[in-house]
């Protein structure tokens, strides 16, 4: 028999975890500024959508992942309708290295809740009367190394800009 105290891993340092804990509609929201008369206008449709991503721990190891999704269509520069929709959800992240946290949060995470954000904005422009528009996938992997490089250039402008000359 050994006296030796046997070694044993730590359970939480060795499997990370993680969990979806829910998936939900936090906010959406239809405005059609310019109706009735923007009807009788059979112009082209120009449709403008811009997506963000928001996150924000709520105890330790467990996130809200809130997608922003805001859809503008315009007839001739008039508004024909705007959505403004946030989908969210609640993640559990436990024994993650701290350097792989915000990737997940910004690359698996939306992209586990994106098709429920595709799925609320297309239902709510058809119940609008209009024909639906279906949202592109979206790498998020490559929006989030683009968002990571325009950080970096931004910081070292204004490090060569506060320099002293």
């Amino acid at each position: 028999m050994s006296t030796e105290p046997q070694s044993t891993p730590n359970p939480d340092v060795s499997n990370p975890s993680f969990q979806i804990q829910r998936i939900y509609l936090k906010d959406i929201s239809l405005e059609q500024p310019n109706a009735p008369k923007i009807f009788l206008n059979h112009g082209e449709p120009q449709v403008q959508i811009q997506i963000d991503i928001q996150f924000e721990e709520l105890q330790e190891g467990v996130y809200e992942v809130n997608l922003i999704g805001n859809v503008t269509t315009r007839v001739e520069d008039k508004v024909l309708f705007l959505i403004e929709a946030k989908q969210s959800g609640i993640f559990e992240l436990r024994n993650i290295p701290v350097d792989q946290v915000e990737p997940m949060l910004s690359i698996s995470c939306p992209t586990i809740i994106y098709p429920y954000l595709r799925s609320n904005i297309s239902d709510l422009i058809s119940r609008g009367g209009f024909q639906p528009i279906h949202l592109a996938e979206i790498n998020f992997h490559q929006l989030y190394e683009e968002r990571l490089a325009q950080a970096k250039a931004t910081a070292e402008s204004a490090s060569t800009s506060s320099l002293p000359n």
